[in-house]
């Protein structure tokens, strides 16, 4: 293989969207060594991965899905496609390999698929643990046995070298659980002797396609990679990169412009130096790969209680004027009706007032006198049990319809958006873990299972 090593990455994530004409007219083009892409992220939340289902629709993933494995059978150069399902559970990969199956059965296809598991057995973990072979990351202080129990799903977020074995056994796609988006982006340059500084640093440019581009939301771009450096490209011909949008997706996700910490090793751009090659292409060399022991980060989710939500809107202007006595105040009341109503403990329920139009997002208060025109202001219930939670809300339900401002006046009524006014959100989940776990190789937490013609070899 000469340099350099040419990687199609359509979409930033598989479901949000693949330009079909891009990528076709990419691969006429020639010279693209394989098609490679993302499918998930902790970006919206510990849900996925506790249930194990995916963030985007069926049809999108399907859609997207359908046109990636036409242009791999047709150009028959590899594609890859890391953390399945959006969070790369077993679950997850295999909706996402029933998919795969069948686009191939309706477009009568037959590729060699290899599946990469990453979730991990409570028994595998606790092995780990008592080895001393898990560690915490910032914010955790330790590594608690009950607390990973405790969790519902665990997944190692695996590096480049479980695709790079996969494709050395000659198979067509490798659908990855939870992987670094780097590394799977990385793995083909990897494998064909690249520079590992480059192929590193090109995976996290182009990791979310367009994203590192002028125009983010017009589709993907294709990554040059060669023994000194790597090229950046929009696959639009209306799109560009400057050195500025390359260089600015070193923080996307990452608190250190300057250093990316990826298993086995930390991607160093202290020295990367971004050139403009013509108004579309950039070029970035003197990136570095620094050799660290092996380790996979850990990433668990489990159920934590269940909520009901009531939202009202709200433009009493003397109301929006003090919102802060006026939450505190109707939180106080709240709370005080709920443990008598319900004779149950402070302690086993709760209950946040979120202001959306003043401070829900931020949850700081403005300092500039701001008064809002009006505010939608939602109730959140959290209890361990639906009924409790909804028990909660309907106890709630006339303070947050009625509540005025001085409690000796007579009371108002806000908006409430519907009705019934208690929304059962469900289950809420929450990340348990920040840790990192040492392996003896890379391979150590990772299963392959290979397809051919549609059936487990």
């Amino acid at each position: 293989m000469t340099f350099p090593i040419n990687i199609l990455v359509p979409t930033g994530a598989l479901g949000s969207g693949v330009d079909e004409d891009q990528v076709f007219a990419a691969l006429v083009a020639g010279g693209i060594h394989a098609i490679a892409c993302d499918a998930g992220s902790t970006d919206s939340g510990p849900s996925y991965l506790a249930t194990g289902r995916c963030k985007y629709s069926r049809a999108a993933v399907k859609r997207n899905l359908d046109i990636l494995m036409r242009a791999q059978s047709q150009f028959a150069i590899p594609l890859l496609i890391g953390s399945c399902g959006t969070s790369g559970s077993d679950e997850a990969l295999n909706w996402t390999r029933d998919i795969a199956l069948e686009i191939a059965a309706e477009h009568d296809l037959s590729p060699r698929i290899a599946l990469l598991y990453s979730e991990q057995a409570q028994a595998v973990i606790a092995q780990k643990i008592q080895k001393g072979l898990i560690a915490p990351l910032a914010p955790m202080k330790a590594v608690d046995a009950e607390v990973f129990s405790g969790c519902a799903r665990i997944v190692a977020l695996m590096g480049p070298e479980p695709y790079i074995e996969a494709l050395k056994q000659g198979v067509d796609i490798v659908l990855g659980g939870r992987s670094t988006d780097a590394g799977v982006l990385a793995a083909v340059p990897l494998m064909f002797g690249a520079d590992p500084g480059a192929a590193w640093h090109a995976g996290k440019t182009a990791e979310c396609g367009g994203l590192c581009t002028v125009n983010q939301r017009d589709g993907g771009v294709i990554i040059r990679v060669d023994s000194e450096g790597f090229e950046v490209e929009p696959l639009s011909p209306d799109n560009r990169c400057t050195p500025h949008t390359v260089s600015a997706h070193m923080l996307y996700e990452n608190a250190d412009a300057i250093h990316l910490t990826e298993p086995g090793g930390v991607v160093d751009v202290s020295k990367a130096e971004y050139i403009a090659l013509d108004a579309r292409r950039v070029r970035v060399r003197g990136s570095r790969f620094l050799p660290r022991p092996y380790t996979m980060k850990l990433e668990g989710a489990a159920a934590n209680g269940f909520q009901t939500l009531m939202l009202v809107g709200i433009q009493d202007p003397e109301v929006l004027k003090s919102l802060p006595h006026f939450l505190a105040q109707m939180h106080s009341v709240m709370v005080s009706r709920v443990t008598a109503t319900l004779k149950v403990d402070k302690s086993d329920f709760d209950i946040s007032l979120r202001p959306y139009g003043w401070n829900a997002v931020s949850g700081i208060a403005p300092t500039d006198g701001f008064s809002p025109r009006e505010i939608g202001l939602m109730l959140v219930a959290t209890a361990a049990s639906q009924e409790i939670a909804t028990q909660v809300a309907k106890v709630c339900n006339p303070v947050l319809f009625h509540m005025p401002l001085d409690l000796d006046a007579p009371l108002p009524s806000y908006a409430f958006a519907f009705s019934p006014a208690e929304i059962e959100r469900g289950a809420v989940y929450e990340f348990k873990l920040n840790h990192v776990v040492h392996t003896n190789q890379p391979l150590e937490l990772v299963r392959t299972v290979l397809i051919e013609n549609g059936a487990t070899v």
